[in-house]
């Protein structure tokens, strides 16, 4: 959208980040099956390429980590061209999301979530 971009036609860094954030927050949600994740920690953002309009933007996440309260997914935005069906990555980082309780407070990721995730971190 033309609101999203700067003066050279590119997507600003700015919502690109909002978007990761919102995208990522709500994966790492279903993953640890829990509406109350927040962000405790972006890594190093790396811009590769710039995206103009007439891109689709898709964010994926890989769990990379799992602790007892929080897990850290590598996550790659990559703009997608509807006509060639090609993918380019973007934008790169890894994100760290904390399971909290409704007073803020840091809880477990439930076993069986853990369990999952040991075992497919475990085979790479």
């Amino acid at each position: 959208m033309g609101k999203d971009l700067g003066v050279h036609g590119n997507l600003f860094g700015g919502n690109m980040l909002a978007w990761i954030d919102e995208a990522a927050g709500t994966l790492a949600s279903e993953i640890c099956r829990s509406p109350n994740m927040v962000t405790l920690k972006i890594d190093e953002v790396i811009f590769k390429k710039a995206v103009k309009v007439g891109f689709l933007i898709k964010i994926y996440g890989e769990v990379v980590r799992m602790g007892n309260t929080s897990l850290t997914m590598k996550i790659e935005a990559r703009k997608y061209n509807v006509i060639s069906e090609e993918e380019t990555i973007v934008c790169s980082t890894k994100m760290t999301f904390v399971r909290i309780d409704e007073s803020g407070e840091p809880v477990p990721i439930p076993m069986m979530v853990k369990e999952k995730y040991e075992e497919k971190l475990n085979k790479s």
